[in-house]
């Protein structure tokens, strides 16, 4: 049985402390949606109109500049939700950013009047809101540390050594990874040459296997 087909908010750990009446009515106001991998879920200067809370998949947040490059502010994952959907919620304004789904998602989507309803009235929803919010928030300033001030090789091995998850693979292009760490292909390409002499990658067409996890860990905590 899915989630969303039984009580979903319990596949939910973060709203554990919904009391039942606001458990409730959470369900009652929500809508079940799921998409492809590819649809964009919102985009920048769309009105934001609903809340999100993902169940299942994974969505990219990320920000175009007008010159066409982009760069990954992070990603929604199933039991999370998105701050700046919450962002724009709460300050009446347009999404400054794009969503785009990365796998087949399933999700609850809340209307903006029951996102209000829910903030007002209940202390524990307010929590997980204002709780998401703050964690990301955080993502975010090291974000903006590391594209300031970071190494672009340890922000590489970093990239690599947490996509792969213990796989010891990366579906991604080099464009994609220029993509995660908002910087430019032909710089992604160089580093990854340069760690396939080391020994530390094997490059193939679209995907890069570790064969040395320890050397990158070792680059990704130099200074």
């Amino acid at each position: 049985m899915t989630p969303s087909a039984a009580d979903w908010t319990r596949s939910v750990p973060d709203l554990a402390g919904l009391d039942q009446a606001a458990r409730d009515r959470l369900r009652a106001l929500c809508r079940t949606a799921s998409l492809p991998a590819g649809t964009r879920v919102f985009g920048e200067g769309s009105p934001c109109q609903a809340y999100l809370i993902l169940l299942s998949g994974e969505v990219r947040v990320q920000k175009v500049a007008e010159s066409g490059r982009e760069i990954v502010l992070y990603r929604v994952a199933a039991g999370e939700t998105c701050i700046v959907t919450t962002a724009c919620l709460m300050s009446g304004v347009d999404y400054d950013a794009e969503g785009i789904a990365d796998s087949d998602i399933t999700a609850q989507i809340l209307p903006a009047s029951g996102f209000r309803e829910l903030l007002g009235r209940s202390e524990p929803f307010r929590d997980f809101v204002f709780r998401a919010y703050g964690s990301r928030i955080s993502g975010l300033l090291m974000l903006i540390d590391e594209v300031a001030f970071g190494r672009m090789d340890r922000r590489l091995a970093a990239c690599l050594l947490a996509r792969a998850k213990g796989s010891g693979q990366v579906a991604a292009t080099h464009q994609d990874l220029a993509l995660e760490l908002g910087s430019a292909r032909e710089v992604v390409s160089r580093l990854l040459k340069d760690f396939e002499r080391r020994g530390w990658v094997v490059l193939s067409r679209g995907s890069v296997a570790l064969t040395d996890c320890a050397a990158l860990a070792e680059i990704q905590q130099t200074v």
